[in-house]
């Protein structure tokens, strides 16, 4: 049987379990991580945070991963400015990236949520605001979301995925991790 486990990946893991490209250690998933023959299906950059999906079935692997399945990803995504709802309209309608053009995404505006504090925090700024953005995106291209925020005048500050799929985040706190609910 299948295992497939939920883990809230913090800022600055990396989403390997070994580490052989650097001089300086950096974290990676096995400090969190002790369950052998499970790898990540997709990835999440290293100063991204949030939900990362580990299993040892490589079909759902490739189904989570594969733009073409669509899997719905849920990010929720502190932007630097205050962008309104006609500058979300390109995300909505698809945008072109050096990589060619982007699936429509869903975008919208929302309050700060109620997330565990970064660390280290996201650099305050009196003089320069920020808004909050649920983006959701049925593809997975290299630091697509940052790419996308950024093609509309708003670099993001802080990245969390929040769900993919039906699985969430909830009741994940930075660093631990879960077994997945079956049924999927």
């Amino acid at each position: 049987m299948a295992r497939t486990l939920l883990f809230h990946k913090p800022f600055g893991v990396l989403t390997q379990f070994t580490d052989a490209r650097s001089e300086t250690p950096r974290p990676t998933l096995s400090a969190y991580i002790d369950v052998p023959g499970v790898y990540p299906a997709g990835r999440l950059d290293r100063d991204s945070e949030g939900l990362l999906v580990l299993t040892d079935d490589g079909r759902l692997q490739a189904r989570i991963a594969d733009p073409r399945n669509k899997w719905p990803k849920v990010y929720l995504v502190q932007v630097e400015g205050a962008p309104g709802e006609a500058d979300l309209e390109p995300l909505r309608r698809g945008i072109t990236l050096k990589d060619g053009p982007t699936l429509p995404a869903q975008a919208r505006l929302i309050d700060p949520p109620e997330l565990p504090p970064r660390d280290p925090p996201v650099r305050y700024r009196k003089t320069v605001p920020d808004r909050w953005i649920e983006l959701t995106l049925r593809e997975g291209r290299n630091r697509q979301v940052r790419r996308m925020t950024a093609h509309i005048g708003f670099p993001t500050l802080r990245l969390v995925r929040w769900s993919v799929g039906d699985w969430t985040l909830a009741g994940l706190a930075p660093g631990e991790w879960a077994w997945a609910p079956t049924g999927r």
